[in-house]
Formats: C-alpha cells, sequence, structure tokens
C-alpha cells in the first residue's frame, strides 16, 4: 500500500482517513500534518502519527501520495512547503475548490504529477461523490491510486478537461448544501400548513433521505420516478404545478449553479 502524507484533517480530510484505514491501509503508513488537531480524532487508530508541521514528519518517511485537505485560503502557504519531496515519484492531491492544477505545478514544479479532486461531505458516511482530473505528469499507476484512494470515500468519476471542475463543484461539491436547504424549506412548509415542528422536521428528513435512496437503487431514473408517484389531478401534481412552473424550481438551480460557478472560477483566479 502506498504512503500518505495527510496534510489537513478536518472534517474531509478526517472522513477520507477513516476510509483509507478501512479499506486496508496501515496505520503506520500514514502521517497527518494537522497543526490544530483534535487528537481524539485519531486517538483510535494507534500507529496514526500526528504532527504540527511538514518540518516533524520522520526524516525516513517519503510518502508515495501527499494529500492536501486544506482551505484554499491557506494553499498559497502551505503548498510550497512540500517541493521537498522528491518529482514526479511522488503524487500530490487536492481536494481544494477552486485551486487549479496550475498553481500546484507553480508551487511544486513543473514536472509534479498532480491530481486535483472535488469530492462532497458525504463523504463522512462513505456516500461521497468525488471527481477527479490529473495533469499530463501523473502516470496510469499514480492515477489508479489516486482514485483507489478517493474510492475509499464513495463513489468517484475522472474528468479529462479541468475547465469543468468549477461546474463540478457547484453540482456536487456545493450540493450537498443545496440538499440540507431543501429539508429545512419542506420541514418550514409543514409547519406552515398546521404540523408540530418535531413531526415536520422528521417528515422532511426521512422522505428526502428514503427518497434520495429509492432514486440510487431504482431502475427507472428520477423523472419516471417522479411520474410514478404523481397522479393526474393528485395532491402531488398540484404541489408540481408549482415546482414545475416556468418560474419554479428549475430556474431557480439553474440560477444557483451558475452563481456557484462564477465563484469557483473567482476563486482559481
Amino acid at each position: 500500500m502506498a504512503k500518505l502524507l495527510l496534510v489537513g484533517c478536518g472534517k474531509m480530510g478526517g472522513a477520507l482517513l477513516t476510509g483509507w484505514l478501512a479499506q486496508g491501509t496501515a496505520a503506520a503508513d500514514v502521517v497527518v500534518v494537522e497543526p490544530a488537531a483534535d487528537p481524539s480524532r485519531v486517538a483510535a487508530v494507534p500507529g496514526v502519527a500526528m504532527v504540527d508541521g511538514v518540518d516533524d514528519v520522520a526524516a525516513g518517511f517519503v510518502p508515495d501520495v501527499v494529500i492536501f485537505a486544506v482551505k484554499p485560503q491557506v494553499m498559497g502557504e502551505v503548498v510550497p512547503l512540500y517541493a521537498r519531496y522528491p518529482s514526479p515519484a511522488t503524487l500530490f492531491v487536492s481536494i481544494a475548490a477552486g485551486t487549479t492544477i496550475g498553481f500546484f505545478e507553480g508551487s511544486l514544479g513543473a514536472g509534479a504529477a498532480i491530481v486535483r479532486v472535488m469530492p462532497n461531505t458525504p463523504a463522512a458516511v462513505g456516500r461521497g461523490m468525488s471527481v477527479l482530473c490529473a495533469n499530463a505528469n501523473a502516470t496510469a499507476a499514480q492515477r489508479e491510486v489516486a482514485g483507489r484512494l478517493m474510492a475509499a470515500a464513495g463513489e468517484t468519476a475522472w474528468l479529462d478537461d479541468e475547465g469543468l471542475m468549477d461546474a463540478v463543484t457547484a453540482v456536487s461539491g456545493s450540493g450537498p448544501a443545496y440538499v440540507f436547504h431543501l429539508i429545512e424549506c419542506l420541514a418550514k412548509a409543514g409547519e406552515a400548513v398546521g404540523l408540530p415542528a418535531e413531526l415536520s422536521a422528521k417528515l422532511a428528513l426521512e422522505t428526502v433521505a428514503g427518497s434520495g435512496e429509492l432514486a440510487r437503487t431504482a431502475a427507472e431514473d428520477p423523472a419516471q420516478l417522479r411520474v410514478n408517484v404523481t397522479s393526474p389531478g393528485g395532491t402531488t401534481a398540484a404541489a408540481l404545478d408549482v415546482l414545475m412552473a416556468a418560474d419554479g424550481l428549475s430556474p431557480l438551480l439553474d440560477r444557483a449553479v451558475d452563481a456557484a460557478t462564477r465563484r469557483g472560477k473567482e476563486l482559481g483566479g
């Protein structure tokens, strides 16, 4: 198995670490760099070394993969510190939104092997969706390693065109927040028609969760599943007349995804 240097062990980094260990990565093959670490995050995993900075990594530990899981705002000060690792023998993987492959090549050297990844927060429960994009320096073997690492947190897909990563971020990376807000709104709408708050919240949460699982496992596509639950002239049809109107949910999501895509491009410079 590859030796892994995880830079940042917040919610996403922690979810990935949990997945790698469950996948069979030996604890001794992982070092975590996290100055603000909560020791309890790895307390149950003897053998995982946690250090404050790259200078504290044992001299004999040479990672096959360095995974950057810190916020985009600090990448500029963090990434150049890792140019000490041999390139292209070391694969560098980033899960930061808006931070381009070109930025990493500029910070680590033009010959660096880079894989840029956009995961999302359901990775915390092993149901994430990660889209990966590699530069020309990443070998087929390194791409395979990167894909396997991200598969520990859920489903994966690859892109050849990095220019589409901002759109991926807008749909998938930011998408969980849209779903969480839908749950909030559905619960409030239930309260507005008289349901007790606790019951309405439970109905909204379980309906969205169950519908998502049905959409994932059903043979029919979501459009057909919608048709299946909609009786002509019934209650669902009355609601869909509002949601599918010219000013309904679809154009609203179009604007939301467009706004997120544009912001991703701005973050990438």
